[in-house]
């Protein structure tokens, strides 16, 4: 029923209420004569022989004895069924028995008068009373029910638009929409326009924030998700208790500092709807997901998609970011083949893997770099803590992380992670991979054989720089990457950040990095000279990496095994405080400790001082510690192992550009003497 439904019967017994409450007499209804041997009735039961405004005599002889033997008292009349009554005079008899006279507490009439005219009235009186109570109660009913249904319908309503948002969340994340669902929802024009949806990408919206409120900015991603923060993928997100399953939700996770967080940059609700942007006069960012631009035209300042729908745009920020290598002969296989073989990015790889870690499956882990030994450190604590299945890992080199870290710490790395539970099996590839039944056979050049229910690979990634063709853009033939100048500009006003860019470093040359850190400062600069700003970008990046709650350690600068290194480290002792990389946290304190140096690419065999050896064998444990990274007796990197919130000092120890006598004084200063 209808909400006019039930105020049109509300209407309707009040209205009826009214006319039983005050007995008036509507008028003549039609004609018809009552039975002879009806019986007189009181006043107040004689509302359904109301309307008898014109009674035809229907007598007999017998009738006129009965109304002559019926004598009735002075004060009730006798209405004479043989005689008849004008309409006027019926009206005036009706009228003046429906007139209720005051009544006392008792029922009497006032007065002390007596009979059944007096008794009638006070009836009469509580059958108002009741008629206004039940009117109201009517009332109160129908506006309930009226709420009741009004409520349903708001709910009903509510939950199918949650219902209509979820599903349209579930397509959009299994890449089957896109959001807007057309391209033609978007502007033709803005006034910031960013290629990609990374951190660069966001880092730079900010900035571009702060310096313009009111800025509007347009996001165009090929990813089916709003921008998110990729090193928890690979490392806290496995360690987190039971995160939440559900790929449209948001995935949280507890730093190693114990604080939560969440993997997203901002929640949904920050972003504007793209079809909005232009209507919005405090600006702010919309991201198009699950598109693509094919071509950037610098001089008009067009920006072409690939179904061919262009936006032109005063400012450009190409933040593309790279994508993850796969091997030539694991790419090349057989469909069977490839539905066991994967690479490992994004949140849905995360979901995959770690529906496939829960069900206990083998996993084997192809390479020895960050995001290869940080998995296979991190699913390893996932299947012991789950009681889950076997974790490989598989690569060329002799240990883990041989492109980074000395060999004598690789090896010790190395130890640590098996035991850990990681089964390592280095100086090995894959040679061929058959499909056997639900798993695949791993034919490895050592002569060994693995049954694995997946292969992940981890072997780097390349830069996204498919756009530099039709753009005429530079890419560097050696590092790859968009070539920009020191403002971070591949022409005017079309500015590269993040790990797309190639940028000319001053102290060490031109450089293509990696690293969270890079993306967010690099990012940032870009924004702010698309405001006007003009910044040459004269940042030295640092990255950080966790195998493990145990072993964690940050690097800046050139860090790179091949070049001479000197280690100083600090003899077993309580662990450092690990403290959170992606937020601001206080320094740690160190516990006082020897040290023991060691120097592998240049040959120091005996003892220099009490406590000190540099033979790197001697050293059983390399609890923490710091490394130099030489190039022309120049410290060019720096590695902190196990030392956190240090970063800033190592940074300005490459800036000064110098050559240092004693490093074992340049180590007091990260207080691992104190």
């Amino acid at each position: 029923m209808s909400i006019w439904g039930v105020r049109c019967l509300t209407q309707r017994f009040i209205r009826q209420a009214y006319i039983l409450a005050n007995r008036r007499l509507l008028g003549p209804v039609p004609e018809r004569s009552p039975p002879a041997y009806a019986p007189l009735r009181p006043a107040h039961s004689s509302l359904y022989q109301m309307g008898f405004a014109d009674v035809k005599s229907v007598c007999s002889a017998k009738d006129v004895l009965k109304s002559d033997s019926a004598k009735l008292s002075t004060s009730q009349p006798v209405l004479d069924s043989c005689k008849a009554t004008s309409p006027c005079e019926e009206f005036k008899r009706k009228r003046k028995e429906t007139t209720c006279q005051p009544c006392n507490e008792d029922g009497t009439a006032l007065g002390g008068g007596n009979g059944g005219d007096e008794e009638c009235e006070c009836r009469m009186k509580d059958l108002r009373l009741k008629c206004l109570l039940g009117a109201l109660a009517a009332l109160l009913a129908g506006g309930l029910l009226a709420w009741f249904m009004t409520r349903d319908t708001d709910d009903s309503e509510a939950k199918k638009a949650e219902a209509e948002e979820e599903e349209r969340k579930r397509r959009l994340v299994a890449g089957l929409a896109t959001s807007p669902p057309s391209s033609e929802d978007l502007p033709k024009h803005v006034p910031y326009l960013i290629i990609g949806g990374g951190t660069a990408a966001f880092s730079a919206f900010r900035a571009i924030k702060s310096n313009d409120a009111t800025a509007k900015v347009l996001m165009i991603s090929n990813e089916f998700r709003k921008p998110y923060m990729r090193p928890p993928l690979s490392k806290e997100l496995w360690y987190t208790p039971n995160p939440n399953e559900d790929p449209i939700k948001d995935y949280r996770f507890k730093q190693w500092t114990g604080s939560e967080r969440s993997l997203f940059f901002e929640p949904d609700e920050f972003f504007i709807d793209p079809e909005d942007l232009d209507d919005n006069a405090n600006g702010g960012i919309a991201v198009a997901q699950g598109f693509s631009v094919k071509k950037v035209d610098a001089q008009k300042r067009i920006v072409t998609l690939n179904d061919g729908y262009e936006i032109t745009y005063d400012e450009c920020l190409i933040a593309t970011g790279c994508a993850p290598k796969n091997l030539p002969m694991l790419r090349d296989a057989p469909p069977s083949v490839l539905e066991k073989v994967m690479v490992y990015r994004t949140p849905d790889d995360f979901d995959r893997l770690r529906k496939l870690a829960a069900e206990k499956r083998s996993i084997t882990i192809v390479g020895n770099g960050f995001i290869g030994s940080e998995l296979a450190c991190s699913l390893a604590h996932y299947s012991r803590e789950n009681n889950g299945g076997k974790v490989y890992q598989v690569f060329q080199e002799n240990a883990n992380m041989s492109k980074v870290l000395p060999n004598y710490l690789s090896r010790w790395t190395t130890a640590k992670m098996e035991a850990q539970g990681v089964c390592v099996i280095p100086n090995a590839s894959i040679r061929s991979a058959v499909r056997d039944e639900s798993n695949l056979k791993l034919e490895l050049n050592n002569g060994m054989t693995l049954m694995s229910d997946v292969v992940v690979v981890c072997v780097g990634c390349t830069p996204n720089t498919d756009l530099a063709g039709p753009s005429r853009l530079e890419v560097d033939r050696s590092l790859g990457g968009f070539v920009v100048n020191a403002e971070l500009e591949a022409r005017r006003n079309l500015y590269v950040a993040g790990d797309a860019s190639c940028f000319f470093d001053p102290l060490l040359g031109r450089r293509r990095v990696e690293h969270h850190d890079h993306s967010v400062v690099s990012g940032r600069l870009a924004g702010e000279n698309m405001t006007g700003a003009k910044k040459p970008y004269q940042h030295q990046s640092m990255f950080w990496s966790d195998l493990g709650p145990e072993i964690g350690y940050e690097g800046i600068g050139l860090v790179d095994s091949s070049l001479p290194t000197v280690g100083v480290f600090a003899l077993p002792s309580e662990s450092a405080t690990r403290v959170d990389q992606l937020s601001e946290s206080s320094d740690s304190d160190v516990p006082e400790t020897s040290t023991s140096s060691s120097q592998s690419s240049k040959s120091d065999a005996g003892a220099s001082q009490d406590g000190v050896t540099c033979d790197p064998d001697e050293a059983g444990n390399y609890g923490k510690g710091v490394i130099f990274y030489l190039k022309n007796d120049k410290i060019v990197g720096i590695l902190l192992w196990n030392l956190f919130n240090r970063i800033g000092l190592a940074r300005t120890i490459i800036n000064q550009n110098k050559k240092y006598d004693d490093l074992n004084e340049v180590a007091k200063l990260f207080e691992i003497h104190a």
